[in-house]
């Protein structure tokens, strides 16, 4: 197997991190979308802190799918800014696209393609050389055990197989930056193992990692900050350990999104 540097080649190398950057990888100051009568973001603003893993977590419709999907520039805000790495999506999507690499929900795969044409693919589209692109690839498909596969269509993949094939895609050009959208969801322990262990890796570089998830059990075994969704909202952040105080992170997250336990009695005809 080849073994090649994470690093950039000079010629896509991206810029130095400007102060912004330093500062925080992500940063939304009041960002505000409506869908019709619907207010899915209302006044939303966060601050990553670099080198962090960033759990975004939050009730079902809270904003996180409609915040990350902003982020990327796929939903334009009516009000508010989005900088990553120092640069506003509003004034250049394709330079914070580049910064960054994405897993949405749903998946953004090419069916017809393997998992090796489709990251080539990327590869191409990132103008890396494709001999690193194809050296970087090898590499993460062994990790995530993925290289018996990789020439068999997408559409005959497993939901885990997708999601590794999604990951490797958006960390082949080693961005500064990765939003993860449920990243283990439908993914076997062994798979999510290998998985974290390449974020960890990632980190280890000084990249940032912002990860939306239903599962507190993961936000508490992965991030180390955490911000709290509720009604297009931060209603709680900062670093787990002060946002948990001594509790639960479960109960910390349900007292901070208003939530409560059911009523036994509602529930009688069950018993």
């Amino acid at each position: 197997m080849v073994r090649t540097s994470w690093r950039q080649t000079d010629d896509v190398d991206l810029p130095p991190p400007s102060p912004a950057t330093a500062a925080s990888p992500l940063r939304i100051t009041g960002l505000t979308k409506r869908f019709g009568d619907k207010l899915a973001l209302d006044n939303l603003s966060l601050a990553v802190p670099p080198g962090a893993c960033y759990g975004l977590v939050g009730p079902n419709g809270s904003g996180k799918s409609t915040t990350m999907r902003t982020v990327v520039g796929l939903s334009r805000p009516d009000a508010g800014t989005v900088e990553v790495c120092g640069i506003r999506t509003d004034h250049d999507v394709i330079g914070v696209r580049r910064a960054m690499g994405v897993i949405l929900d749903p998946l953004q795969l090419f069916e017809r393609l393997s998992a090796r044409e489709f990251v080539d693919t990327i590869g191409a589209l990132r103008q890396l050389d494709p001999k690193v692109a194809t050296a970087r690839a090898n590499e993460m498909f062994d990790v995530l055990q993925v290289s018996d596969d990789a020439d068999r269509p997408i559409a005959g993949y497993s939901h885990g197989m997708r999601k590794k094939t999604a990951l490797v895609a958006a960390l082949l050009h080693r961005p500064q930056l990765v939003m993860l959208d449920e990243p283990f969801e439908g993914v076997d322990p062994v798979s999510t193992r290998a998985m974290r262990t390449m974020l960890d890796r990632f980190r280890s570089g000084g990249g940032t990692i912002i990860l939306s998830t239903h599962v507190m059990d993961v936000v508490e075994r992965v991030c180390d900050h955490i911000g709290v969704i509720q009604a297009g909202r931060i209603v709680a952040s900062g670093p787990i350990d002060e946002v948990r105080n001594g509790r639960r992170l479960e109960d910390a997250f349900i007292d901070a999104v208003g939530g409560g336990s059911a009523n036994s009695a509602d529930l009688e005809w069950l018993g």
